[in-house]
Order: C-alpha cells, then sequence, then structure tokens
C-alpha cells in the first residue's frame, strides 16, 4: 500500500488514486487524499513506516477533483492542520464542488472503458474544506529545502504540480497518467488545449522522477520522456 519512492517521499496506493508522503525531518505533508473515506487507508499506511495521524502537518491539494480532495475535509476536522490548494480550485473547494463540467474524454477504447466503467457515475462534490491557503505559480514551499508550486491548468483550472527540486522529483498530479507503462494523457480534462500547453511547459524544469496520480512512477530521464512524449 505504501512505497519509498526515494528516501523521504512515499507513495501510498489507495486503488484507484495514489497520494503521497512527504518526509520533512519528522514533519508529514500529505499531496492529496483519495476518495471520500480513504483516510482509514491512509492512516494504516502510515502505520507501515511506524508514522502516527498526528505527525502529518499539512496537506497539499493538486486540484479538487473527488479522488484527490475527497477526504481532505475530514482529515482537516481530525487532525486540525492546514490545506493548500491553488486559488482557482480552492474556491470550489470550500463549497464543496469537485468538478468544473464539461469534461472532455480523451479518444481511445482505454479511455473509453476507464470513463464508462469509472467515471461517468464518479461522485461530483465533496465535504467542504474549510480556510484554504491558496497557492500562486511558483511559489516555493519550505518542505525538503524548496518545493515549488507549478500551475498546471488543464486537467483543472486551479491544477498544480509539485517540484521538489533538491530530489528532481515531480509530483506531476493528473497532468497526464502512467498506467500499463505508458506516459500518456489523462482519461478527462477541462480544456485539452490548455492540457497539452501545460505538458509542453513542463518540459522546461528540471526533473528525475515524476510521480502521478494514477499509474506508476517514472523512476530515470522523467522530464525527457515526457517531452519527448508530450512535445
Amino acid at each position: 500500500m505504501i512505497k519509498n519512492i526515494i528516501k523521504n517521499i512515499y507513495q501510498i496506493d489507495l486503488g484507484v488514486v495514489n497520494c503521497y508522503l512527504i518526509d520533512d525531518s519528522g514533519a508529514l505533508t500529505l499531496i492529496d487524499t483519495g476518495v471520500d473515506g480513504a483516510e482509514k487507508k491512509i492512516f494504516k499506511a502510515l502505520a507501515e513506516i511506524g508514522k502516527k495521524p498526528t505527525d502529518l502537518k499539512q496537506i497539499i491539494l493538486t486540484h479538487l477533483h473527488p479522488d484527490h480532495a475527497g477526504s481532505a475535509a475530514v482529515i482537516q476536522q481530525m487532525l486540525n492542520i492546514p490545506v493548500y490548494a491553488h486559488y482557482t480550485d480552492a474556491a470550489l473547494i470550500e463549497k464543496g464542488i469537485g468538478m468544473r463540467e464539461p469534461m472532455t474524454r480523451t479518444p481511445g477504447f482505454i479511455s473509453w472503458l476507464v470513463y464508462s466503467l469509472l467515471l461517468k457515475k464518479a461522485p461530483k462534490t465533496i465535504t467542504p474544506v474549510s480556510n484554504i491557503i491558496k497557492l500562486n505559480d511558483e511559489q516555493v514551499l519550505p518542505i525538503l529545502a524548496g518545493a515549488k508550486v507549478i500551475h498546471s491548468p488543464g486537467h483543472s483550472a486551479g491544477h498544480i504540480s509539485l517540484l521538489i527540486e533538491k530530489e528532481e522529483l515531480l509530483i506531476a498530479g493528473d497532468i497526464c497518467m502512467n498506467t500499463n507503462g505508458l506516459v500518456d494523457y489523462s482519461i478527462l480534462y477541462e480544456d485539452v488545449t490548455l492540457a497539452k500547453q501545460t505538458l509542453k511547459n513542463i518540459s522546461k524544469y528540471n526533473f528525475k522522477i515524476a510521480c502521478f496520480g494514477h499509474g506508476k512512477p517514472v523512476m530515470s530521464s522523467a522530464s525527457k520522456k515526457m517531452t519527448e512524449k508530450f512535445s
């Protein structure tokens, strides 16, 4: 359920989605929270590495969708910790809105199948999250000597990725995915044209490892591989 990506960063596999854990000298940051009710799996994953829920000090949401922000409110309330999100999505997350519509499905059989089986009837609301701390593009957070917020719209207007510069690691959220050993477009986007531009823009950043909301991490030459794929 929990996998060590590098020394201080873990992937928590929640089944339909991944969230990530950053350990900065014992202070834990949770990146995304999974669907409603996922807090039980997250806390169980913490126990697997000898951590307690109270070691969590903050939550950062990559975007508003219910598979990423669904458990944010309950964890916030249980632990009394701050939640961060880009200001564009934060305004909706605070209202319990988990989806902007219409969303556009990317072409292909796999995309159609996943959408039909999992996404078509998925929840579009979340429990409202209070007092979100709003993030801006290029803002650097004091996590592991600097975690840069990269506004990466397309999948959602307020989507962010997080670049851990010291570790050359990108937590990419849903700008794309890496399922079946293939980096590819995500299933749904609010704005496909903007999403494609985001994927081109990401090439200006230097990272060796990329971690995704859906699928396995790319563990070497990630920025080069994504540039080649999406250029």
